[in-house]
């Protein structure tokens, strides 16, 4: 194995503060000339994101995969997928990160593993009672011979929850659970065996240098097992102090404390915030998305409820908050803002579909929301391509369409490919800069993102590529964007406007214009405003500011 990369100099708990810039490797650059992206090209444009002025990049999974469901179906936890490169790829690019200042965190898939993973291939072949069938949810079926699944429970992708095996002499068996596709089979975290494993993993990785994990589903490890009938077919799945996954986080949190550097762990769970919070006690995980900030929507009453209830269920625990407003599993909020549409559930591939789209709207709105997001205090996400003003693309062919849930659900829900398509880098026609001109992306780029890619917004001093940078420059230079109080000033239930001060910094007001009238803006200095051109001293709607203002 190669050396582990050196870290970067910071090292007291960056993660409390980080901006951290989500890379779907996939989507983000190919240095192979065959359509999709891959390590190579992620180091090739680290200078992208220096420039950017991120702290650390969040690697979606590059593991050996099916790719079933985009790489989440993990075959090997401790390998790269010949399609992304090799490890010593990896290696370069966790050094070359380090070296330019960048921390690497990369997922970590312990819900679920690929029906092609070593572990469920031996499982099926031991058959009824086997040690190997118990690191996994197999029983037996329900009705005459079985032949019905263990419990009602639907999946998440559609369809039931459970798939039936043939046994090793070829007769009908037994059932297994998989809260997501068939393909992506349950561990049983009751199994001790199962930690062991992901503590050996988390070493493998650490050992190597990665700075942290982004952890998937991670409040779903635990199901009731006494497998319960529920009215509407929801897997129930324990996620409190009674039952649920918190002595697994304590045991990854020992692990994580074992090694130099801060190493830290961000965790996904839709739970309520008082939930979120047991998650995030001292000795367990680091950072917890806060996803009732991205489903707000275009609207400060929810924005302003999202933000106090994080807030104060974070302080409780001494953790800080994590915004995020865009990911890889939810329409991109350009498109989400253009259909004035806020999202309900925990899974919302298709929240845009059949809205009307004022894309120009939905474009004001993200610049403004930027600047929100990037103003409150703690940690903050960035999506690849967030910064570039990227909208959903909504027309794919039916025929170019990967996600599962597509197939799984007849094509009723489309799933998330639109919020997946590759980068566009530069140049006037698709694949912009993101593969060879004579390769097709592994998903079909608009042309009319010509005036999206990098190399047209790198020199627009107005493009949502400029005010990003712009918005990280002076979350660096002004401590109180990132830590410090949150004050609340009244302005009406069409505005946020919040007064932040810390320690050691100026004090700055946060405004931001939710509704369909201009914001009178207070006395004060503009240091950053989302639209371009003078205020004259209201900030129209649609739009956001930072203001220095007297102590």
């Amino acid at each position: 194995m190669a050396a582990p990369a050196a870290h970067p100099t910071e090292t007291i708990s960056w993660w409390r503060e980080a901006v951290i810039y989500q890379v779907y490797p996939r989507s983000f650059a190919d240095s192979g000339r065959d359509g999709e992206g891959d390590l190579r090209g992620v180091t090739d444009r680290l200078p992208y994101l220096v420039s950017l002025g991120v702290d650390a990049l969040w690697l979606c999974p590059f593991y050996p995969s099916p790719q079933v469901d985009g790489g989440y179906d993990v075959s090997d936890y401790c390998d790269v997928d010949p399609r992304y490169g090799t490890l010593a790829d990896l290696d370069a690019l966790l050094a070359a990160a380090h070296a330019g200042g960048l921390r690497v965190i990369i997922d970590l898939v312990p819900n679920h593993c690929s029906d092609r993973h070593p572990w469920f291939t031996a499982a099926v072949a031991a058959g009824r009672g086997s040690p190997e069938r118990a690191r996994f949810h197999f029983r037996d079926g329900r009705g005459t011979d079985g032949a019905e699944p263990p419990t009602n429970w639907r999946s998440v992708f559609g369809g039931p929850a459970w798939t039936r095996v043939r046994e090793p002499d070829g007769s009908p068996g037994q059932w297994y659970f998989h809260l997501f596709a068939p393909e992506q089979p349950d561990f049983d975290w009751g199994n001790p065996e199962v930690l062991a494993e992901f503590e050996r993993i988390l070493r493998f990785w650490l050992d190597r240098g990665v700075d942290g994990f982004r952890i998937d589903v991670s409040d779903a490890l635990i199901k009731d097992t006494t497998w319960p009938d529920t009215a509407d077919g929801s897997p129930v799945i324990p996620k409190g102090d009674d039952g649920g996954p918190h002595p697994i986080y304590r045991a990854f949190r020992r692990v994580l404390d074992a090694y130099p550097g801060e190493r830290a762990a961000v965790i996904e769970t839709g739970a309520p915030d008082d939930v979120v919070a047991l998650f995030l006690r001292p000795d367990e995980m680091h950072l917890a998305f806060s996803f009732r900030f991205l489903k707000a929507g275009w609207s400060a009453p929810a924005a302003r409820a999202a933000i106090e209830d994080t807030l104060a269920a974070n302080a409780r625990v001494g953790a800080p908050a994590t915004w995020v407003t865009d990911n890889h599993d939810t329409p991109r909020s350009v498109t989400r803002y253009a259909a004035d549409t806020a999202l309900a559930g925990a899974y919302v591939p298709d929240a845009v579909a059949g809205a009307h789209l004022d894309l120009a709207r939905g474009t004001r709105r993200a610049r403004a929301m930027a600047v929100l997001l990037l103003s409150l205090p703690g940690a903050a996400f960035v999506y690849a391509g967030q910064e570039l003003g990227l909208p959903n693309v909504d027309d794919l062919p039916d025929a170019v369409l990967q996600d599962p849930v597509f197939v799984r659900t007849g094509g009723e829900v489309r799933g998330r490919d639109g919020c997946r398509v590759p980068l566009p880098w530069s140049g006037d026609a698709p694949p912009f800069g993101f593969t060879a001109d004579d390769a097709a992306p592994w998903l079909p780029m608009p042309p009319a993102w010509r005036d999206l890619t990098v190399a047209a917004q790198d020199c627009d001093p107005a493009s949502m590529l400029a005010l990003y940078r712009r918005l990280l420059a002076l979350r660096r230079s002004e401590p109180s964007l990132r830590t410090g109080t949150v004050t609340w000033l009244d302005a009406g239930p069409d505005a946020v406007v919040i007064r932040r001060e810390s320690e050691g910094g100026r004090a700055l007001l946060v405004v931001v214009a939710m509704g369909e009238e201009p914001v009178p803006l207070p006395a004060g200095e503009v240091l950053l405003a989302s639209t371009p051109g003078p205020l004259d001293g209201v900030l129209p709607p649609d739009s956001a500011a930072v203001l220095a203002v007297a102590s």
